[in-house]
This record gives structure tokens, sequence and C-alpha cells, in this order.
């Protein structure tokens, strides 16, 4: 699996060197919640353009905003790779969909986890991720939601069935016990936050969760 090691948990005062620590990672993920549809209130484009002055790694952003769409072209000009916006949050998500494939942006779409995962079907075919959301955004401290396992399996499913080619990426209490269940799913990319950065060694925290533990 991908591992996207997010910097909601790293320290912002010592960016290259939290850059450097998580050398192998070949993603970076920001979350970025307004406090308006998630309780939370982190950072913005601008975290994200200065992050990019210091690497040249895929950078997937996730957007627990209201209005997303208002800020695509910032999160363009400021180096993103991919950004994902939340279905709940958008009048016309396809319409979101076409505006970041016209910024030269990977789409993505994420659901809370009370969202039936089924409303995603009418996008699936135009996406290029889909985030399940394995505990509720915005909160920090809980549980991974095991009912999530189930989400990834459909999303898995739809997409073999109909030769689809978009990533199944989970976010929420991801760490050495959970990674090997959302793999096994069917995810292709996980998002961690304080298991890798809260580790010594963080290769070896990004290799667990990637092969699982060695032999």
């Amino acid at each position: 699996m991908i591992v996207a090691p997010s910097f909601l948990t790293a320290d912002m005062r010592r960016l290259e060197a939290e850059i450097t620590s998580v050398q192998s990672a070949a993603w970076l993920h920001f979350d970025v919640m307004d406090g308006k549809f998630v309780p939370a209130s982190t950072y913005d484009h601008r975290l994200v353009a200065s992050v990019r002055a210091y690497s040249d790694r895929f950078f997937d952003c996730h957007l627990m905003t209201v209005d997303p769409e208002a800020s695509f072209s910032d999160y363009a000009q400021a180096g993103a790779a991919s950004v994902t916006f939340h279905l709940e949050a958008s009048a016309d998500p396809a319409a979101g969909i076409a505006a970041l494939h016209a910024l030269g942006l990977k789409a993505g779409l994420a659901v809370k986890p009370a969202t039936p995962i089924e409303r995603l079907s009418p996008y699936l075919s135009d996406l290029d991720l889909v985030l399940v959301m394995s505990v509720e955004p915005g909160r920090g401290g809980q549980a991974f939601m095991p009912e999530a396992l189930d989400r990834i399996a459909w999303l898995s499913a739809f997409r073999a069935e109909r030769g689809l080619r978009y990533l199944i990426q989970v976010d929420g209490g991801i760490n050495g016990n959970t990674a090997p269940l959302v793999r096994r799913a069917g995810a292709d990319v996980v998002v961690a936050g304080s298991f890798l950065f809260n580790r010594t060694d963080r290769e070896a925290a990004i290799a667990e969760l990637a092969h699982g533990l060695p032999d």
C-alpha cells in the first residue's frame, strides 16, 4: 500500500526535518479543516506551498471545508497533485471533479462514516481517488471504525466489476493493527499521522504500514 504521512501531527516548526524523517513515503497528506464543515480548524493552501519548497513528492490534500470548489485553484497554485473534497459539502460533485481535472489535478471524493457509500456511485467512473473516513472527520482521539472495512470492500468490488481505476484511500485510526485489515479489504492508500510522527524510527513505521511487520 501507499503510505501518506499526515502533516496534521507533524511539527510545523521543523518542516524540512519532518519531511526528511518520512523520506520513503511517496505521498504527503494535508488535512485541511475550516472549523465550519468540521469542528476543528487547521491550516490552508499556504502550508502546502511552504512544504512544496522542501519536497517534490505527491501532495495529497483533503479539504474538510464548506464550499471546497472556491479554493481549488489555490491548491493547484500551491503545488497540490491531488485534491479530495467531501460529497456532503458539494452542491455539484460532478462539476467539482471536472474543475479539478481542468486544473491538472487528480480528483478525489470523501464521505463521512454515516454517509451511505453507494451515494458515490454516479461519480466513481470519473474519480482518481475515493477517501473512506474510518473516524468522524475533525475530531481527535477516535478509534478505527471497523464498519469502514465493508465500505472499502464495496468500493473494491465496484471497481473490479466495472474496470475502473480509482484508488481507495483510508484515513482514521491507521496503525500496525488496522493497516493489514484495510489492505485485505482492498485499500490502496493509508493516511497515518500520530502512528508515524510519534515514532522514533519513522521509516520502520512506514514499512510496517505498507508491508506488515517482518517475519
